[in-house]
């Protein structure tokens, strides 16, 4: 009797436990939060790696891991030697586009373009994680957006970008074309002519704009091109074609576009907007899903946390790839029959979460330099994360005391506690939230020109800064909390003397200042520990004992 009953709750047992195993895991848009443009994926038996731009932030290009496409930890970047690069003297907007990432008989290959300098280059690993090779440049590639397509078939390789127009004379504004050499996979380098496949997009007659991030797949006996058209804001749209031949000719989809969200009702409530540059990848479960680059405004086409990764499920249609086609909005949830997989010791990337940061193991993996890494100005211990004060600013196109991390929420909230005694008018160090260089506010105490300690106010003006308010620290306090609050389109700014008692510096400041629109843009804010000698040597320095983060968007619940 008793083994009776003990088997019969064994079974209920694993029915159970079946039940969890099967149960739906839904997928939250964006799967990655904040700052991560120009996604490209790779799937590497039950693994999947993407690669996203970064522009003139250092390290370049982080490569997250996934075992479900819900939970992603970052295992490294592709640039993380300024040996390998770095981008002194470029704005923020510069640097680092559309990486392109891709595998092949155990050597992962990453594609990107330095805009500004060093071309189109490739970058291999053996790890996903890195380190990756110096960059091997592939000067007859001219243009961007390069990605690598491996045709396991001939064992060969083919690398597809975008390009001038025909004879560099564009019939009207934004007419390019995708083109594509022969790759040879084994040393880095292009085989043969260059061959034109889609100029100006999918119908020329219409002039189509900005025909960009193509990538090349194979479905049964049909190579399907696919590429973004009409730029990356809110006519962004992706568009597919295809062909017998890797060489073409490419017939296009009579669907097109495959996935897009322009021509929806501008006052629909929490709008995605601008969706395109996407990637096809087959799923944990089986079925098919893209991810694409996205942004969540807060009105009309402002955002200050610029593109970020979202997916949707894709299904095939006589081998045509469709996402969302426009008739319907792209979904914050997707209900799936992944299994989940969590990712230790990761920090949540999506949904609504909180975390705190503490340096006494060292930076996380996903905190920012400007341009390079200064290993001599800062260190990590149990006290905290020590800056030196520089010389440099953040309104300079240089390496400044500056050490940032994703604002991943349009409802936010940034908190530091900083150690600093200020020995002059010119020292500074506190919380800066940060676009770009002539896009960003700062709060900091300091001492006033009368040598009196203050908390201050900046905001950004030109290549300099204005100060927006200022208050005297009645009470001595050799350790200070800063917390930035962000609501849309307003901010706050607040501090502490004791980590309890919270005063308002100032509210309701100007958030459209720091958006992706004003600043003309392609990146998104970062909050930022900061500390500065505004142009003067000091020995002085600043310790941040945390950094802790919130995000809250009601539509994420």
């Amino acid at each position: 009797m008793l083994k009776s009953i003990s088997k019969f709750f064994s079974l209920i047992v694993f029915v159970l436990l079946a039940k969890i195993t099967l149960a739906q895991v839904t997928l939250t848009n964006p799967i990655l939060t904040g700052f991560y443009p120009d996604p490209s994926i790779v799937k590497v038996g039950a693994d999947y790696y993407s690669v996203h731009s970064t522009f003139s932030y250092f390290p370049g290009l982080p490569i997250m891991h996934s075992r479900d496409l819900k939970n992603w930890k970052q295992i490294g970047y592709v640039i993380n030697r300024p040996s390998q690069m770095e981008f002194m003297g470029e704005r923020m907007t510069r640097g680092l586009f559309a990486p392109a990432i891709a595998y092949y008989k155990g050597t992962y290959y990453v594609t990107c373009t330095d805009i500004d300098h060093e071309g189109n280059f490739v970058v291999t690993s053996k790890n996903p994680g890195g380190p990756y090779s110096n960059p091997v440049k592939i000067p007859e590639v001219k243009g961007i957006d390069p990605s690598i397509y491996f045709d396991e078939a001939t064992d060969k390789a083919y690398i597809v970008y975008n390009s001038d127009a025909p004879d560099r004379k564009p019939l009207y504004s934004g007419h390019r074309t995708i083109r594509m050499y022969e790759f040879d996979y084994k040393n880095l380098k292009v085989v043969g002519e260059e061959h034109q496949l889609v100029n100006g997009g999918v119908d020329l007659s219409k002039k189509p704009v900005w025909i960009e991030g193509p990538h090349i797949m194979k479905r049964n006996d049909w190579y399907i091109l696919y590429a973004a058209e009409g730029g990356t804001s809110v006519n962004h749209s992706q568009v597919a074609l295809r062909s017998k031949d890797i060489w073409g000719p490419y017939v296009p989809f009579e669907g097109n576009p495959v996935l897009t969200q322009r021509g929806l009702p501008e006052d629909r409530p929490n709008p995605i907007t601008s969706a395109g540059h996407a990637q096809f990848i087959e799923g944990p479960d089986g079925n098919w899903y893209s991810i694409f680059l996205a942004v969540r405004p807060y009105e009309g086409d402002f955002y200050n946390t610029g593109r970020e990764m979202f997916i949707a499920p894709l299904t095939w249609v006589n081998d045509w790839p469709m996402i969302e086609h426009g008739e319907k909005v792209i979904a914050y949830k997707y209900k799936t029959n992944i299994k989940e997989v969590k990712q230790k010791g990761a920090i949540p990337q999506s949904g609504n979460f909180s975390y705190t940061m503490t340096f006494e193991k060292g930076l996380d993996l996903s905190m920012l330099f400007l341009r390079t890494v200064d290993s001599s100005s800062f260190k990590t211990s149990a006290n905290g994360l020590t800056l030196n004060l520089k010389p440099e600013t953040i309104s300079e196109l240089t390496n400044p005391s500056f050490i940032g991390k994703r604002q991943q929420h349009l409802n936010s909230t940034a908190e530091t506690q900083v150690s600093f005694s200020p020995k002059n008018a010119n020292e500074k160090a506190g919380l800066a939230i940060f676009q770009d260089e002539r896009h960003y506010y700062f709060i900091a105490k300091a001492k006033n020109a009368e040598g009196k300690d203050v908390v201050q106010l900046f905001k950004s003006k030109d290549k300099t800064t204005e100060l927006v308010t200022e208050v005297a620290l009645t009470i001595p306090a050799s350790k200070i909390n800063f917390r930035i609050n962000s609501e849309g389109a307003l901010y706050s700014f607040w501090y502490s003397t004791d980590g309890k008692k919270w005063n308002l510096l100032k509210d309701k400041v100007d958030g459209k200042f720091l958006s992706t629109k004003v600043a003309n843009s392609f990146i998104g804010c970062t909050y930022g520990m900061y500390a500065t000698s505004t142009g003067e040597k000091s020995d002085n320095t600043a310790t941040f004992k945390f950094l802790k983060y919130s995000g809250n968007d009601p539509v994420l619940k």
